[in-house]
C-alpha cells in the first residue's frame, strides 16, 4: 500500500482496464515486474528525521535577525515545503498502521475526507518544493550576475510577493490537479513544469560555474597558482553534480512514471515500472530529508544558530 494519499491516485494509469494491467505485468515478466514491498515503518522513519531537520532549520532562521533575508526567507518556504511532505506522510502512515492491526476503526466517509485533506497538503507542497528550488536558484544567480543591484532588485517586498505567489499558485494547482487527475492534460502540465524547473536550474547553476571557474582561472594566471583553480574549480564542478544530481534523482523517477503514465499505458514494460511507484515516493521524502544539508546546514550562520536552537538557548 502506498503511503502518500495523493501520488497513490497516480499509482496505476487509470485509462488502462484492472485486467488488462494484471495480463501485461504478468507478461512483462518475471521477478523484477514484482516491484518492491516497502514497510510503512520506513516511511514513517524517514518523515520523523525530514520533519525533525527541517523544523530546525525554520526554528533558526526564525531566531536569528542576521538570516532574516530574502535568501534564507527562500529557504524556510523550502523547509515549510518538505514539513508538509513529512506531515502528511506521517499522518497517513500512523492511521494506516494503527486501522491495519485494528487498533482504530475509521468510517469510510471519513477516510475520504481524510484522503482529500492529504491530497490537497501533499500535491500543494510537491508543487511549492519544486517552485522555491527555482526561486533560490533564480535568487543566487542575482546574488552572482547582479551582486551591485542585489538589494534593490531582490527587495523584502519583492521576496514576500515572490512567496505569497508561489504558496497561492501551489493550493490552486493541487485543487485543480485532485479535480482533474484523471485528465491527462493535467498530467502534462505537471510534467511540464518539472521539465521547467530542471532546465531553469541546470541552466542557472552551470551558469553560475562558467563564471566561477573563469574568475578562478584569472585569478591562478595572475597569482601563477594553477593547482589552486584546478582544486577550487574540481569542488565547483562536486558541488554542482551534487546539487543537480540530488534534484534529478529524488524527482526523476516519479515524474517519469508520469510520462509513461500518458504515454504507454498500457504497454507491458510500462507496467512493470509502475510496479516500482513506493520507491519512487521513498526517493521524494529522501529529497525533503536532503534538502537542508544542500541549502541550508552548509551556512556557517544558520548552523551556530541551529546548535543554539538544540541547546535550548532561544
Amino acid at each position: 500500500m502506498s503511503t502518500l494519499a495523493p501520488l497513490r491516485l497516480l499509482r496505476e494509469p487509470w485509462n488502462a482496464s484492472e485486467g488488462n494491467q494484471s495480463n501485461t505485468t504478468a507478461g512483462a515478466g518475471g521477478g523484477w515486474c514484482q516491484g518492491l514491498d516497502i514497510p510503512n515503518e520506513l516511511f514513517l522513519a524517514l518523515g520523523l528525521v525530514s520533519l525533525v531537520e527541517n523544523l530546525l532549520v525554520v526554528a533558526a532562521i526564525l531566531k536569528n535577525r542576521n538570516l532574516h533575508l530574502p535568501m534564507y526567507y527562500f529557504i524556510c518556504c523550502l523547509a515549510v515545503s518538505d514539513m508538509l511532505v513529512s506531515i502528511s506522510n506521517l499522518v497517513e502512515t500512523l492511521f494506516v498502521l494503527l486501522m491495519e492491526h485494528g487498533v482504530l476503526v475509521i468510517r469510510a466517509s471519513v477516510v475520504r475526507h481524510m484522503d482529500n485533506v492529504i491530497n490537497m497538503l501533499i500535491c500543494s507542497s510537491v508543487v511549492s518544493s519544486l517552485s522555491f528550488l527555482g526561486v533560490i536558484a533564480v535568487d543566487r544567480y542575482i546574488t552572482i550576475f547582479y551582486a551591485l543591484r542585489y538589494h534593490s532588485i531582490m527587495t523584502l517586498q519583492r521576496a514576500m510577493v515572490t512567496m505569497a505567489s508561489v504558496w497561492l499558485a501551489s493550493t490552486v494547482s493541487s485543487t485543480v490537479f485532485i479535480t482533474y487527475y484523471h485528465n491527462n492534460a493535467i498530467l502534462l502540465c505537471l510534467i511540464g513544469f518539472f521539465l521547467f524547473v530542471l532546465v531553469l536550474m541546470l541552466v542557472l547553476y552551470i551558469h553560475m560555474f562558467a563564471l566561477a571557474r573563469h574568475h578562478l582561472r584569472s585569478i591562478s594566471s595572475q597569482q601563477k597558482q594553477p593547482t589552486v583553480y584546478h582544486s577550487s574549480s574540481l569542488k565547483g564542478a562536486v558541488t554542482l553534480t551534487i546539487l543537480l544530481g540530488v534534484f534529478f534523482i529524488c524527482w526523476g523517477p516519479f515524474f517519469f512514471h508520469l510520462i509513461l503514465i500518458v504515454t504507454c499505458p498500457t504497454n507491458p514494460f510500462c507496467t512493470c515500472f509502475f510496479s516500482y511507484f513506493n520507491l519512487f515516493l521513498i526517493l521524494i521524502i529522501c529529497n525533503s530529508v536532503v534538502d537542508p544539508l544542500i541549502y541550508a546546514f552548509r551556512s556557517r550562520e544558520l548552523r551556530r544558530t541551529l546548535r543554539e536552537v538544540m541547546l535550548c538557548s532561544w
